[in-house]
């Protein structure tokens, strides 16, 4: 029997590890933690025969070596057991490589970009869902790609079982029915571990600085994201970006180019752009601009929303998806969690969740969409790139800033070198949400504004389990409690 490993024991690698044990592989999963949470996973997982070892990290050494090594998106690709592994010959891919293998007769959508693919990501999928497909939204987002992979299998080996060409539901299953199209939001991690991974649709939303401490340059960052690009049939991009715009036609020629700016702004003769509050798609150079659905249709606010609007109706069409569909799912679609989430409203005060800001370009998006004066919090684990924009933001729309996290001091110093004086160190989103409810009464803000532009692991696990710890403070705050 083939022997596989799989490093990391989060939702990928768990999954990668039941489709590999499905396809017949012997399977090893490690995991360099441990906790609680884990080892009650590696008792369920040994149910399944699954060996699972934590606390110790994966070691190439003995005759009995693996033939396939499954890396989860969180682990680096240029670690030395990864580096060793591929020297000694041992096929080394990533969790959504393994899933494109298995789902590649399928048709799939591709997102990539720095800021801007979870809320693309997620209106692409309802969109498509909207049109009556079974379209998961996997990847960075939603269900793991194996996931996805492991059940639209299960879904199809039950039916040949069962004598039906027409899928039918499987109570057991997540996901009902065979899979029509994936939509997955895919990270630099994912594409740099994924070899033969080639989207029907490409969508590239933005390219600015990010994830340097692992990409060591920025051209490295952007030859990995354009590669998912390159192997995509159809590729759709954010032609308001500045840096993708610069590259244009000369690198691009065959794209799909979008613009909130109107035609004129159209960076080649075919794309999607707005024009008297549509949305207007041009197929081709010689086609007339056809209008597809009003922008107003879009509940969530700001250019950046607008600009995420063009990309995936742009995606829809391109996969043959009708006007009535799109329109139906735009009006229906509340925003992503975590991205200018709005989380109640207290005093004529609004709370927004702006977590998944955590780099200095989101959390300036953050800040611009919102109504001004704003009360930020914003702090973290701070990461590497030009905060210059940001600051500058912050000196126009921010009526105070509240720091928390490691990044605090640092953070605080950057802002009076730009002569803004209006902050506190809070340390704690437990202090930072009472304190920011005061300021806005002395300032008259409309708005309490949590966009860190930082990463979150100093105090929590994931960007997720910050924002909602902010939502469950300010719950308790609006609703009388008290904020401990």
């Amino acid at each position: 029997m083939s022997r596989a490993t799989v490093i990391g024991l989060g939702k990928s690698g768990v999954a990668a590890a039941r489709l590999l044990k499905r396809e017949g592989w012997e399977v090893e999963l490690s995991d360099g933690n441990t906790s609680e949470t884990l080892l009650q996973q590696q008792q369920e997982l040994a149910a399944e025969q699954i060996t699972v070892k934590l606390g110790q990290s994966l070691e190439l050494n003995g005759t009995n070596l693996p033939q396939l090594i499954v890396v989860s998106p969180g682990v680096p690709w240029d670690i030395p057991v990864l580096v060793e592994a591929r020297q000694l010959g041992i096929e080394t891919i990533g969790e959504i490589e393994l899933a494109w293998r298995n789902l590649r007769s399928l048709p799939w959508v591709g997102i990539t970009g720095t800021n801007g693919k979870t809320t693309t990501t997620a209106l692409i999928a309802a969109i498509f869902q909207a049109a009556e497909l079974n379209a998961p939204a996997c990847g960075n987002i939603g269900y793991a790609a194996c996931e996805v992979a492991l059940s639209d299998r299960e879904q199809r080996i039950g039916d040949r079982e069962r004598g039906v060409e027409t899928p039918i539901q499987n109570p057991k299953s997540k996901i009902q029915n065979c899979i029509d199209w994936v939509i997955a939001e895919i990270s630099s991690y994912q594409i740099e571990s994924s070899v033969s991974l080639a989207p029907r649709i490409g969508v590239w939303t933005t390219f600015t600085p990010d994830h340097l401490s692992r990409h060591k340059t920025l051209e490295n960052y952007y030859n990995i994201k354009a590669k998912l690009l390159h192997q995509s049939e159809l590729q759709v991009f954010n032609g308001d970006d500045p840096y993708l715009s610069k590259l244009g036609l000369s690198h691009w020629p065959e794209a799909y180019w979008t613009s909130v700016k109107g035609k004129d702004f159209l960076i080649s003769e075919k794309g999607f752009y707005i024009e008297d509050g549509w949305v207007v798609e041009k197929l081709t150079a010689s086609s007339a601009p056809e209008p597809i659905v009003k922008v107003s249709t879009l509940r969530m606010v700001g250019e950046h929303n607008q600009q995420n609007l063009l990309m995936a109706v742009a995606t829809a069409r391109l996969a043959g998806i009708n006007c009535d569909a799109i329109a139906r799912a735009i009006s229906e679609f509340p925003g992503v969690a975590h991205r200018l989430e709005h989380i109640c409203t207290w005093e004529g005060i609004d709370f927004i969740n702006d977590s998944k800001a955590t780099n200095y370009d989101a959390a300036e998006v953050g800040l611009a969409s919102v109504n001004s004066p704003a009360i930020l919090i914003a702090g973290g684990e701070a990461k590497a790139g030009d905060d210059t924009a940001w600051l500058a933001k912050i000196n126009s729309l921010a009526a105070a800033v509240l720091l928390i996290g490691s990044a605090a001091g640092a953070f605080a110093q950057r802002l009076q070198d730009v002569g803004y004086y209006s902050y506190e160190i809070v340390e704690t989103m437990e202090r930072a949400v009472p304190r920011s409810a005061e300021l806005a009464k002395q300032y008259q803000a409309p708005v309490v504004l949590l966009s860190p532009a930082c990463a979150s692991f100093d105090q929590y696990p994931n960007f997720e389990v910050r924002g909602d710890r902010f939502r469950q403070l300010c719950l308790t705050w609006a609703g009388g409690g008290e904020v401990q």
